[in-house]
């Protein structure tokens, strides 16, 4: 199989993923923070040590402030209910996953209100448009860092840099970017940062986390045990257990540390330089055959790995089931949980698009075969 997918999920891990995930359930398989036995100990240690990897990947002075969650949706979900209440106002783009957008319309039948920017396919938000939106009651805003339907990157830094003038939290949903772009929330004027463990990251599914800035206090979405404070009948005040109760996914957590490892020592540059390379090479094929709709910024540097498009006559779903069947290409055909973006892309009532999203493990070959692949089945 030619596996271009990684948008959905990044396929196929570095062995050390899988080694540590083993050797935790086999040796370490303890409950984290809850005894003081050896195996206990052991898996605390995998998490924190994780933790600490996680906040120099991001440029998290203090690595408490990285809290674990079952994945960018439980991070959005936490995030974004956490600081809004009835009454309040909130900023958000055109583009956005249904993991912003459905809390947000959930928020709204509570009296949340939201304004959404307009984005452009190809340079995403106008910083300006961010700030015409800022209301007295504004306490939020959220956008994604790239878009998983056309790669496109929006200006994170300057439209934080507007918020934090503001006295406004930035959220950003970086599904589609921590492990394959370079982020630093200090730099980059980051309050929340939403992720993935299992794509960029190259960990395990049902792993992610959400990194708070200094003195942002969240209300919990659950409460429970924290193997701290446990003779009061409240949620502690400290992180990370504030927002991490219950039973930890100590093995998840600790390959998910070894993809992270994987990755700084790859460089993430590196990684990102070699996304955009073969996402070129990839619209640059496709570019001649005929018949072919191209979604999204042009190749180039500032161009993510996510490559949408359409053909003339064939819908989407029955493209992706032809790689599938006849050529064992794997890419993923519809909405992409985000009709949103669509909407902006003029796609939503088309089927959407057939998304070709490349990952770390991905070669020319791969590339050329897809080319080829698709060329074969355009009308």
């Amino acid at each position: 199989m030619i596996y271009l997918d990684n948008a959905a999920t990044s396929w196929p891990k570095p062995e050390r993923v899988y080694a540590a995930a083993d050797r935790v359930l086999r040796e370490e398989s303890g409950n984290p923070g809850r005894s003081g036995h050896a195996l206990s100990l052991a898996a605390g240690r995998r998490i924190e040590e994780t933790r600490l990897c996680l906040a120099r990947l991001f440029g998290a002075a203090r690595p408490e402030r990285i809290v674990f969650t079952l994945n960018t949706t439980d991070a959005l979900n936490l995030a974004i209910k956490g600081i809004l209440r009835p009454g309040d106002h909130v900023i958000t783009g055109s583009m956005e996953h249904n993991s912003v957008a459905r809390p947000l319309e959930a928020l709204r039948a509570r009296g949340v209100e939201y304004t959404k920017i307009p984005l452009c396919a190809v340079n995403g938000a106008d910083p300006d448009a961010v700030k015409a939106a800022i209301r007295k009651n504004t306490r939020l805003a959220v956008f994604g860092h790239v878009s998983n339907v056309s790669g496109t990157v929006n200006p994170v830094a300057e439209i934080g840099a507007i918020c934090r003038e503001r006295g406004i939290p930035l959220l950003v949903d970086a599904a589609q970017s921590a492990g394959s772009a370079p982020i630093d929330v200090e730099r980059m004027n980051i309050d929340l940062l939403a992720f993935p463990g299992h794509k960029g990251l190259l960990g395990p599914q049902g792993t992610g986390g959400l990194y708070i800035t200094e003195g942002l206090v969240l209300s919990p979405l659950r409460e429970g045990g924290t193997g701290s404070r446990s003779e009061e009948l409240v949620q502690p005040e400290g992180l990370p257990g504030r927002y991490e109760s219950g039973t930890q996914n100590t093995a998840g957590i600790a390959a998910l540390g070894e993809g992270a490892r994987f990755i700084m020592e790859e460089g993430v540059e590196k990684t990102e330089g070699r996304e955009a390379r073969l996402a070129s090479r990839l619209i640059g094929g496709l570019r001649d055959i005929p018949g072919i709709t191209l979604y999204g910024p042009p190749e180039g540097p500032r161009r993510k790995g996510v490559v949408s498009i359409t053909l003339a006559g064939i819908d989407p779903a029955q493209a992706s089931l032809i790689l599938d069947n006849a050529f064992g290409i794997a890419v993923r055909a519809g909405l992409h949980c985000a009709p949103d973006g669509h909407r902006t892309l003029g796609t939503l009532d088309r089927g959407g698009t057939l998304r070709i999203s490349v990952g770390f493990f991905n070669t020319d070959e791969d590339i050329d075969r897809c080319v080829e692949a698709i060329g074969a089945i355009a009308p």
